[in-house]
């Protein structure tokens, strides 16, 4: 079993009911670009909704956390994936990348290549803290909120916003700056993180708070 072929949907921009009114602050926050990969943006037809707004709209969000000071960390699954260290994703979706066909996949994006500044965790589990020193970098520079966008919501970025919060880090998904396998995962991901986890914001309302001096929270 594999990823499937992904069908079109536009990104939606939804009302949501935060439980909490938490907002990224400049001075706390980071971002976390989640596996922007290739190999998963080609389950969709890359030319066709979600995936060029999806492009348009992390390569935003990076631009104002660049602005606004935010140090910016990408995940990245390996093409060198051992079978002890793959284990349980292989029941769930095969070899995935580590296939040589998709060797040449495995890159992030070119539009989104991670720069020189930029932190690249290899990904080996759902969640980005997983088997990764994330938490303990976080630390190290002072940050204790993590802005999430990429691919793909339901599974690796929910469960990173999940794991966030359980190691006392606020986390935020951009909900117009994901990608899922359906308009319905996509919702669910948003309503999952924004009831029990985090706080689920568009894109405008991410940059209103970041170019906030005042701690990011609303008027």
């Amino acid at each position: 079993m594999s990823i499937p072929t992904l069908a079109p949907y536009e990104l939606p921009v939804l009302p949501v009911d935060n439980r909490v009114g938490w907002r990224p602050d400049p001075r706390r926050a980071a971002l976390l670009v989640h596996d922007m990969q290739a190999y998963f943006l080609n389950k969709f037809d890359t030319a066709q909704a979600p995936v060029p707004q999806l492009i348009a709209n992390t390569r935003r969000l990076r631009d104002v956390c660049d602005a606004a000071g935010v140090p910016v960390f990408y995940t990245a699954q390996p093409v060198n994936q051992p079978a002890g260290d793959r284990a349980l994703l292989n029941d769930f979706w095969g070899p995935g990348l580590t296939q040589p066909q998709h060797h040449a996949e495995q890159p992030v994006i070119e539009p989104l290549a991670p720069r020189p500044q930029d932190t690249v965790l290899v990904k080996w589990r759902y969640s980005a803290f997983q088997r990764s020193d994330l938490r303990e970098q976080l630390r190290a520079r002072g940050r204790d909120q993590l802005i999430v966008c990429g691919i793909y919501a339901h599974i690796g970025c929910m469960a990173t916003a999940l794991e966030a919060f359980m190691q006392d880090v606020q986390p935020f998904l951009v909900l117009d700056a994901v990608a899922d396998f359906s308009l319905a995962e996509h919702r669910m991901a948003v309503d999952y993180v924004s009831r029990r986890c985090g706080v689920s914001l568009t894109l405008a309302q991410v940059a209103e708070s970041l170019a906030r001096t005042d701690g990011g929270q609303p008027a």
